[in-house]
Formats: structure tokens, sequence, C-alpha cells
């Protein structure tokens, strides 16, 4: 029998060049020039090219280990069964202990409490009938009470014979006050640390270093940013601890990293791979042995892109940013539910977000398989990107004296405003989409009877959220909300009425784009299929009560239908041109001032005809 041979598929075709490759997509540009058409430069810094190759991971070194493997840029461990928690919410220790046994029974196997007395009594209550054993503990309160609270969690557990079985962690941020509100911690830090760590020795698998950078995340820092502030904050740790004596694996074993995610979908997956790596790194050169310079790593979605208007978009962003953490290897997960930014979650909001996660366990199988982007020539390239930007921020940090002293001088907080700030403009121009907000609104939404949130920390310490030059804490849609809020509050909710005219294509288009503008400040828009004279047109607009006359057409046909418009119009309403047409001076020159374009700041437009129309 003669052996029958065995061909690969590809084999069959002749290899291709990437110089070929490119060839052949300029050729299909038309002359277009390939990298100012289809390469582009990330917030991060670093440039994103539209198709990866084997060459572009050949020197790599992030693809030469294993999982569970230094440095741990595939995964900490040889499985992907992240854990899923629960923030319990609740008035009392006595229903959050409810609470949390019900949840419990639902899939849920972390939970996050939020300690107002640091009681034996309230803990008995807070963790009656809870298995320790089983489900992963993690507690926060204020700083101040977090040392009381350590020596009362270990005696809980010392009594219960729990203290070796037990997981968890107490989120010690000495740090918080000055990065929200600008306002130093009144007490000697690593001290404190120092007795912190002492009160919990007994207890191994309790983590009480924190390293919040979910914080910066949700103030709207880039990625870079998140992850370069990150490692200098766990870096600290371990320098101002270990100079006061002790041990760099003792300090390593106790550092938690709270991290956040952004919508960015592949740029967060290579975040959680890169930092691993570079956090391993870091650690090795305090004379930890490899198998300890694990990264320990929670991750929340994030709170910065959520919306009040069109909540339920809010499971999207979520569901991909819980997705990209998961593909990612993180031991943890919280998946914030869709109503959190106007009212306290409720049962169903809770539930549809641990579904969530439950859904990419027990449908889409992501706990089943490590590190499945490894080797990814896209997301390889990204992780060693992301790590190098993320890197240089990190040195240019301890070169100006560790992330405690920037965070005390204010600089951290002064750059992630000056990001949020960035990112806030992006949004107004529509650089940046939030679905639903800044681009196609549900236009006859009314949110104002829902909300309920009332800020401020709960921890009696009277702090409010935004006092002092701390981090800033609005939502990339706040703008834009409080515009529509404004509108609902208004005593007369604005028409504008699309006066479509001529070229059907364009018209058509034009009055989609400015019912979208117009529709982001929550007025009403009135369309229409289009009409023979302009004065047909202004006639309608005036007898259904319009405000605004927007007046959609082809650029060639406004020379003329323009003026004509304009002064038939004789200002009874404001008079809006959709789009930027070369004879935009020409008009200018006769009195029309408003016209609506994709280089528009879609915001202070809307704020001016807010200024001008609300009463």
């Amino acid at each position: 029998m003669t052996e029958k041979k065995k061909e690969l598929l590809f084999d069959q075709f002749p290899p291709v060049s990437t110089e070929e490759w490119k060839a052949k997509v300029e050729a299909d540009l038309k002359g277009a020039p390939f990298d100012k058409k289809l390469v582009w430069r990330t917030n991060e810094g670093f440039n994103v090219q539209p198709m990866y190759r084997a060459e572009d991971i050949a020197d790599l070194k992030t693809t030469d280990s294993l999982p569970g493997e230094y440095p741990f840029v595939r995964g900490t461990r040889t499985d992907n069964d992240w854990l899923t928690r629960q923030e319990i919410i609740a008035g009392s220790a006595k229903e959050a202990n409810e609470k949390a046994l019900d949840v419990l029974t639902k899939g849920v196997n972390s939970l996050g409490f939020k300690i107002k007395d640091a009681t034996p009594e309230e803990l008995s209550t807070l963790l009656n009938g809870i298995d320790v054993e089983k489900v992963e503990l993690n507690f926060s309160c204020c700083v101040k009470k977090a040392l009381l609270f350590a020596s009362v969690l270990v005696d809980y557990l010392k009594a219960n014979g729990l203290e070796a079985k037990f997981r968890g962690s107490i989120d010690f941020n000495p740090y918080k006050r000055a990065l929200k509100h600008g306002v130093e911690f009144p007490g000697d830090v690593c001290a404190l640390a120092v007795k912190m760590l002492d009160a919990v020795k007994d207890v191994p698998g309790l983590k009480v270093l924190s390293v919040n950078s979910d914080m910066l995340s949700n103030a709207g820092a880039y990625i870079f940013q998140e992850l370069g502030y990150a490692l200098a904050w766990g870096a600290s740790w371990l320098t101002m601890l270990t100079d006061a004596g002790v041990d760099a694996a003792v300090v390593a074993s106790r550092i938690k990293f709270n991290m956040g995610i952004s919508s960015n979908y592949f740029m967060e997956l290579a975040k959680f791979r890169a930092a691993r790596m570079l956090w391993a790194q870091i650690v090795k050169q305090y004379g930890v042995a490899e198998d300890l310079c694990k990264m320990a790593v929670h991750a929340s979605t994030s709170r910065y892109n959520q919306t009040i208007y069109d909540a339920h978009v809010n499971l999207l962003r979520s569901q991909t940013e819980t997705m990209s953490a998961a593909l990612a290897g993180v031991d943890s997960i919280t998946t914030v539910p869709f109503d959190t930014p106007y009212q306290t979650p409720d049962d169903f909001s809770e539930r549809i977000a641990r579904n969530q996660q439950f859904l990419l366990k027990e449908e889409s199988h992501l706990d089943k398989v490590v590190d499945p982007a490894g080797g990814s020539y896209y997301v390889e390239t990204l992780t060693v990107s992301i790590a190098n930007e993320a890197w240089k921020l990190f040195i240019e940090v301890e070169e100006n004296g560790g992330f405690f002293a920037q965070v005390t001088n204010g600089d951290v907080q002064k750059a992630i405003r000056e990001t949020s700030e960035k990112r806030h403009t992006d949004v107004a121009r529509r650089k940046e989409i939030l679905l639903g907000t800044n681009q196609y609104p549900n236009i006859n939404e009314m949110a104002a009877g829902k909300i309920k949130n009332s800020e401020g920390c709960g921890c009696g310490c009277g702090m409010e959220e935004n006092a002092g030059a701390g981090l800033p804490v609005s939502r990339a849609a706040s703008d834009f909300e409080a515009l529509r809020l404004a509108t609902e509050a208004a005593s007369n909710r604005p028409k504008v009425f699309m006066l479509t005219i001529g070229n059907l294509a364009m018209r058509l288009a034009r009055a989609q784009f400015s019912t979208n503008f117009f529709g982001c400040a929550g007025y009403e828009i009135i369309d229409n299929l289009g009409f023979e004279t302009v004065e047909k047109g202004v006639d309608e607009a005036l007898a259904k009560g319009a405000d605004i006359v927007v007046l959609c057409s082809s650029d060639d046909e406004y020379a003329t239908l323009a003026p004509e418009a304009f002064k038939y119009l004789d200002g009874r309403a404001e008079f809006v041109v959709a789009g930027a047409p070369v004879c935009t001076d020409d008009l200018k020159a006769i009195g029309i001032n408003d016209f609506v374009h994709v280089r528009c700041n879609v915001l202070e437009t809307l704020r001016d005809f807010n200024n001008r129309l609300l009463k």
C-alpha cells in the first residue's frame, strides 16, 4: 500500500509578503496614502496597523512562556476560572448578610462588603451562615478604621479555625482621600501599613495593601496611564515597606490590584497581560523568587462610560468589558449594574450583572481556555506596545519621587484631569462615541424622574465626592446629560423642523444627521419627505410651531436655496444649514450663522441653542 501524501491547506498557495499585501491595499485605495488612511494613532501613544503578520511578533519575548510561568504574561494560573464578585449594598449588617446568603445561591463566589462599624458584633452578623472556606470575602471601610477592622477579622477567623482557609482582602488605601479630594492622609502611612501587615500575619490569604487604579480608570484615565500609575503605586508599597524592614516577599504577597476596564476591547485585554508581565519583573528586582512575583488583580467594569439616557446600552458596554477581563485571565470580576449612574442598583440590574458573567462561563465557556489571545499577532503586539508606554510613565513617576509623592503634590490628579478634559472634548465633538447619548439618541426618552442617586462617600468623614483638587468625578456622558435634563426641566421643549428639499440622497442623509445632532439635546424632531419650494417648507414649519428650521439639501443647491429660505423665514425661527458648503462665507455674509456638520462641537452648539430657546 502506498502511503498517502498529506498536504496542509495553505501549502497549496504561494507565500505572500507584507509588501505584496500593502501594494494590493494601496491599489484598492486608488492612490490614497496607506499610512494616512488605514494606520491610526491611539490615545496610548502608538500606532495601530490595519494588519499584522507572524513577522510582527517574531522577536517578541511575550510568546516564550506558558500560562502559570514567569513573567506571567499568559496568566498566573493554569486555568481561567475567575471569581464572580458582587458588591453587597445594604443599609445594615443584617440586611447585607441576608442579601449575601441569597446571592451565594445564585452562582456568586466572591463578595464585596462595605464596613461601617468595625466591631466584632457587626462582623459576626455580616458573616453569619456564610461558608468562609468557599467564598472570597473583600471588605472596604474608612481608612481610619482599617487597622481596627483587620484585628477584628483576624480574631474572628482564629476563633473559628479559618485563618489558613480564608481568601480575600481589606481595601487599605490611605491615598484615597488625596486622589479623590486633594487632601493628604493625616498620619504616617508607612507605620500604619507595617501595623496592618503585622495584624494579618497569621492569615496568609488576606491581602491588605491596595492598588486601586480603578479610581483612575473611572476618572477618565487612558489605559497606559492607569497601568503606569498602578505599577508605580505597587512599587511604592514595596519600596516604602522594604525600607522599613519588611521582607519583600511578604509585601508582594499582600498587594491587591483593583483595576478598571474600559470599552476599548483589545486594548484592555492586552493591558492585563502587560500588567502581569511588568509587575513580575518589578517584584523580581526586590529579590523575590519568580514563583512569588504573581499579580493578584480584580477587575471592575467602567463607570466612566455609563450613561443615564438609553441606560440599557450600558449592558453592551459592560459585557464587552467583562469579556476583555475574562479573556485576559484576571482573578475576579465585578460587572457594574447598568443602572448605577442614576440609582442604587436594584434586584433586576444586579441579577443581569451576575448573569453577564455566567453567560461567558456557562454558554461561551471562556473559563475553559487559558489565554486564548496568546500568539495573536495583534494582541501580542498591543501587549508589548501598551507595556512600553506604561513603562515610560512608570519610570517618569519613579524619577520624580515615586507614586505617593506624585499623589501628594497633585501631579497624578492633574494628569488625569487633563486626560478627562480631553476625553470630554472628544465626546463633545463625537470623536469618542457614546451610543444613545452623543450619537443616535432616543429623542423621546425622559430621564429626570428616574435619577435617585446622591453623591457622597457615605463613610461619615464629611468629604464630598468633588471636594478639593482631586480626580474628576464626571462621567463621559455627564455634559450631554445635563443638556438634556435642562431641556426636560424647561417649560417649552424646542421643536426642530427638517426642511428637506432638492437632491434626494443628500437631503435624506442630512436630515438624518441633523435629527441625531439635535436629538442629543432632547429636542422634538419633525422630519419630512420633502418640499417643492422653500416657501412651502417654511410655512409648514411655522404651522408646526418650529423653533428651529434646518435646511437639508445638497452643497450645490445651498447657494440658491439657503438665501431664499432665510429671507422668507425672516427671523420667525432659528435658521440652520445642515452641512459645511463651499458657499459658507457667502451665506454668513447675509446673516446665516448656524451650520451643523461633522466638524462641529456638538455640545457647545447645543448649549448655545439651549441658551437661546429654553425658558
